[in-house]
């Protein structure tokens, strides 16, 4: 699942891509039909992103929120427009996979990512953007525009020359402003949309008024917005936090600390697109971190490995649904 610093950065796209031009909108799939009818031709003015969910306004006043969920996908074909503010423009942009430029100092993963370079200035490119691990056989045609749809796409956003393609969303909905403006207030405090300081005093107020382990809590979306499976074990295993503990006996200052680490980490993630949650890496291990996934992480995906810390064997449980990996002696 994408976590907040993907949606982040796919917005960003967006930003450069789509805001202030008209779109041709449809539904290649048929399950998004008079939603795409509706947004046909019209101007999109802005894109929001706040935890995982994102949001487009188009002229009049409409919204489009989509929430990627476990196997929601963007992807993007066409003459993108790089963001020069984001530091893996060539490799990952969240669960981005882009294609076309070739750098002599870039760091490709085995997914072929490259998270380490820019392609500099803002410049057009013909590239092809693959949005999630899970969609395969897109090739870039720039012979045919525009490009063939490839798979179920739920919504298709054309410009002149971009293309963005929607598969598998958990959520794809039009929504007036006032349906916008609560579905926000709903969620909990987002580090890159709220001020950081009231944000902490949000997320301390709601761990500490509840029995909740704070390993479920970390993935409330109403006690904090864009935090998922990978930053969960991360932020915990850094705080050296028992996932199990309720949120109200968690001291109050961890909490803070936890807040502070996520505003860290969420920054690092938008700027190079990786979940890098590791310290002090010299550059050799830094570029060992940005190709491969195991070198980037302290606990997730280590289960039975030693700790990178005590040596003691790292354990998987299940907590919210979902895989949680913990240190059972640093985090006792």
């Amino acid at each position: 699942m994408p976590e907040g610093h993907s949606v982040h950065r796919i917005a960003r796209q967006f930003e450069r891509n789509f805001v202030g031009r008209v779109v041709a909108a449809s539904s290649p799939q048929g399950r998004f039909v008079e939603g795409a009818a509706a947004l046909d031709g019209r101007t999109v003015t802005e894109v929001r992103a706040v935890g995982k969910q994102m949001f487009l306004e188009f002229d009049d006043g409409l919204w489009l929120r989509v929430h990627l969920g476990m196997y929601g996908a963007w992807d993007f074909a066409g003459e993108i427009l790089v963001d020069p503010t984001i530091a893996s423009a060539n490799g990952r942009m969240g669960q981005t996979n882009q294609r076309g430029t070739d750098l002599d100092d870039a760091v490709y993963d085995a997914a072929g990512e490259n998270s380490l370079t820019s392609i500099g200035a803002p410049r057009r490119a013909r590239v092809h953007v693959r949005m999630s691990e899970q969609t395969t056989g897109l090739a870039a045609d720039d012979e045919q525009w525009p490009p063939p749809v490839v798979g179920q796409v739920r919504l298709r956003l054309l410009t002149e020359s971009t293309c963005a393609d929607l598969r598998g969303p958990t959520a794809c909905v039009l929504q007036t402003p006032d349906e916008v403006a609560a579905t926000i207030a709903a969620l909990g405090p987002d580090p890159l949309v709220d001020d950081p300081t009231d944000g902490e005093e949000r997320f301390a107020t709601a761990v500490g008024r509840t029995a909740t382990p704070i390993g479920k809590l970390l993935m409330d979306p109403a006690v904090v917005s864009g935090i998922g499976n990978v930053y969960r074990a991360e932020l915990l295993f850094r705080a050296r936090q028992n996932p199990h503990t309720p949120g109200r006996d968690v001291p109050r200052e961890t909490v803070r600390g936890i807040w502070r680490d996520w505003v860290d980490l969420l920054r690092i993630g938008v700027e190079t697109g990786q979940m890098m949650t590791m310290d002090d890496l010299d550059p050799e291990a830094y570029r060992r971190a940005m190709a491969h996934r195991d070198d980037r992480h302290w606990v997730y995906h280590r289960a039975g490995l030693p700790c990178r810390v005590c040596g003691t064997a790292i354990v998987v449980e299940e907590m919210a649904t979902r895989k949680l990996y913990w240190c059972p002696s640093c985090q006792a």
